[in-house]
């Protein structure tokens, strides 16, 4: 599989931050049979003004690094496969907030009490400042904690440690 590198920290938040400016989009997504990164995953977003883009990613590697591929499809190839997920699902409010030059993605799940933060990064020295309205919030990066990337979100469920305190 080809694709391009993705170098991304994720971190778990006591609770959903106050943000303002932030661009909300509405995704659902699922995961085809077999493992990420030979089934992948599929993705509807539902942006602001209504419009649907969907997507189908595969992903390689844990961690910061990992290697993405993703393709836009038509929403009739989604729909022929989104029956396929069927228990492997996750649906979320992705909260896209521009900071310090990057973007912050926070997800806030629909299904389970969790939210998550998430930026990605031009690579893996660039530095990092947290944005103080989310600092107080931080329980931990889970950036190396794979029970934490989506895929293992749909099909384990939350860690046990996840719970908001």
């Amino acid at each position: 599989m080809s694709g391009s590198l993705e170098v991304e920290r994720v971190f778990l938040l006591r609770s959903m931050p106050e943000v303002t400016a932030a661009e909300c989009w509405r995704i659902e997504q699922g995961y085809l049979e077999g493992s990420e990164g030979v089934g992948g995953r599929l993705r509807r977003t539902t942006k602001p003004d209504g419009s649907c883009v969907h997507h189908h990613t595969q992903k390689r590697g844990v961690g910061l690094v990992r290697v993405e591929h993703e393709v836009t499809i038509t929403m009739d190839f989604f729909d022929a496969h989104w029956a396929r997920t069927i228990g492997r699902r996750i649906n979320k409010i992705r909260h896209r907030v521009p900071f310090d030059g990057l973007l912050w993605e926070i997800d806030q799940f629909t299904d389970v009490p969790l939210v998550l933060a998430e930026v990605e990064l031009p690579s893996e020295h660039h530095p990092l400042r947290i944005p103080a309205w989310m600092e107080h919030l931080i329980r931990r990066e889970v950036t190396e904690d794979e029970r934490y990337r989506n895929f293992m979100l749909a099909v384990h469920g939350l860690p046990d440690d996840a719970a908001p305190r």
